[in-house]
């Protein structure tokens, strides 16, 4: 099977990013566990040791994990540059843009929200938020054609 398992965010502090990624947005944690192996060699990490927490959806797995690992060293968390560059982009979720935007804003993380509606193929207007996570991931939310 040729498949996306999952994609993992470097974070700086894990609490503060399973507040967003799981209490913002809706994830359940799935996994949290420690590991040792030779991070260094696989990552250039400074240690040999790292915090994985997999979160996605119980109910259907096959929708894609998003993993937050936290190193030893948190000089490995850099974020993102703040705009477009070759790279990694962004998370596309689908969600209720309105709803999340407030349940996140409650949360406290109102960093770098956009909101705009664009066209929808079959008519109508899709509303679509780029907000962005703790360690500067940029997330985008798109919600159904009104």
């Amino acid at each position: 099977m040729i498949g996306v398992h999952h994609t993992a965010i470097v974070t700086a502090d894990v609490e503060v990013a399973l507040r967003f990624w799981r209490d913002g947005l809706g994830f359940s944690e799935l996994m949290d566990h420690h590991f040792r192996g030779d991070w260094p060699t696989l990552f250039g990490a400074a240690s040999d040791r790292l915090r994985s927490v997999f979160l996605g959806d119980p109910e259907t797995p096959g929708t894609g994990i998003v993993e937050l690992v936290e190193f030893d060293d948190p000089s490995a968390a850099q974020p993102l540059p703040p705009g477009p560059a070759p790279g990694f982009f962004l998370i596309s979720l689908e969600r209720d843009v309105d709803t999340t935007l407030a349940r996140l804003a409650e949360l406290g993380f109102t960093d770098g929200v956009r909101c705009i509606k664009v066209p929808a193929p079959g008519g109508g207007q899709v509303p679509m938020a780029v907000v962005t996570a703790p360690d500067g991931v940029r997330v985008e939310l798109i919600g159904g054609a009104q």
